[in-house]
């Protein structure tokens, strides 16, 4: 199978906020997504929003569907922290350097979770890069994120939202509310959204959940309500960070110890893989998941996922964080670990690879003046 390539620098989560900041009017920065425009801009990320579900359950989410929309690619891996970063940098994974769910500290010996941070991390070395919310507001926009109260001091929030004034919301309604007070502040505002709960519950009961379709419903009206709250100067921009599957089957490296043979770490998540081999392992671990996995998964070394472009540019201080191997299932079938890795591998929903019902998510577009 071809192995498909985020479309950085063209139609990628990376590219959306400097091309509303290019709305905004802040100069230097690129519209690749040619976005029209205007002194105030929202963006509503809902978490595990996939372009490729939205459109199966159209009925589910009508006024979602009724707005005018094109997909994006999210970038590789399909998973929140990457995307978030994506989203709060204007730059490609490979240069923030949120490479994954979870992902080697190189020279430590371990790994560092990317949603949950780690001690002795700083977040401002981990993801050096300059934020949107730094550029927008040195260009006088002014900046807010809202979002829930439990990630006010995160180390991800810290790595991806620094520069933007956070306003913590815990609820559909305080979150509406934050978002229109926020957005008509200044001459000109940029504020951004996150709403999780419809990606939670696709990991606990599934993408084809009722469940599922019924918080899609509540997101439906969410947006309906955004939208009605924009003032007549705004766009109110809908995306996500990836899409998700229902594995049929799962492959348990716990269980086979020819995939744990020579394997020092384990990272990334069940949809996309970073393996850190032991030292004078790695050749042996590609050739030995290599053939565990053909016809099921996407199996590339280290150098193979950078020049392929998978991360778009990688620099050499970030290169260290990507899997000497790089496992990435196109088939129905999620590599857990149940032993070390107990609750991700009980998950229904997942996601992470570059096939579209993960790598695709919305760009849906509202204006209050048309």
């Amino acid at each position: 199978m071809n192995l498909p390539v985020p479309a950085y620098g063209r139609r990628s989560l990376a590219d959306l906020g400097p091309s509303v900041l290019a709305a905004l009017g802040v100069s230097g920065q690129p519209n690749v997504l040619d976005l029209p425009a205007l002194p105030r801009a929202c963006v509503l990320l809902v978490d595990g929003l996939g372009w490729e579900l939205l459109r199966a359950h159209a009925a589910d989410a009508p006024y979602l569907s009724s707005l005018a929309g094109r997909d994006l690619t999210a970038g590789f891996p399909a998973t929140t922290a990457t995307s978030l970063g994506s989203l709060g940098t204007g730059r490609p994974p490979g240069t923030h350097g949120l490479l994954g769910y979870q992902v080697a500290i190189p020279g430590e010996g371990r790994l560092l979770n990317c949603l949950r941070w780690a001690d002795g991390v700083d977040p401002l070395i981990w993801q050096p890069s300059p934020t949107v919310y730094e550029r927008a507001t040195a260009a006088g926009v002014t900046t807010a994120h809202v979002s829930a109260r439990a990630y006010v001091d995160s180390g991800l929030t810290r790595a991806v939202y620094r520069g933007a004034r956070y306003v913590p919301a815990d609820a559909l309604g305080p979150l509406v509310a934050a978002a229109e007070h926020a957005v008509r502040q200044g001459e000109r505002s940029y504020v951004t959204v996150y709403h999780s709960e419809l990606d939670s519950t696709g990991h606990l009961y599934g993408s084809r959940s009722p469940a599922w379709r019924h918080h899609l419903a509540f997101v439906d009206l969410l947006v309906r309500r955004l939208a009605e709250a924009m003032p007549p100067d705004a766009a109110l921009y809908v995306t996500a960070d990836h899409g998700m599957t229902d594995p049929g089957s799962r492959v348990d490296v716990d269980a086979e110890p020819d995939l744990r043979a020579g394997v020092a770490l384990l990272g990334g998540e069940p949809r996309a893989r970073h393996v850190y081999a032991e030292d004078g392992a790695a050749a042996d671990v590609h050739a030995a998941w290599r053939e565990r996995f053909a016809g099921q998964a996407w199996v590339m070394t280290r150098d193979e996922a950078i020049e392929a472009g998978l991360f778009g540019p990688v620099s050499d201080t970030m290169a260290g964080r990507v899997g000497d191997i790089v496992a990435v299932p196109y088939a129905d079938v999620a590599i857990v670990a149940t032993e070390a890795e107990p609750v991700e591998s009980s998950l229904v929903g997942m996601h992470g690879s570059l096939v579209p019902a993960e790598q695709l998510v919305p760009l849906l577009t509202y204006r209050s003046a048309q």
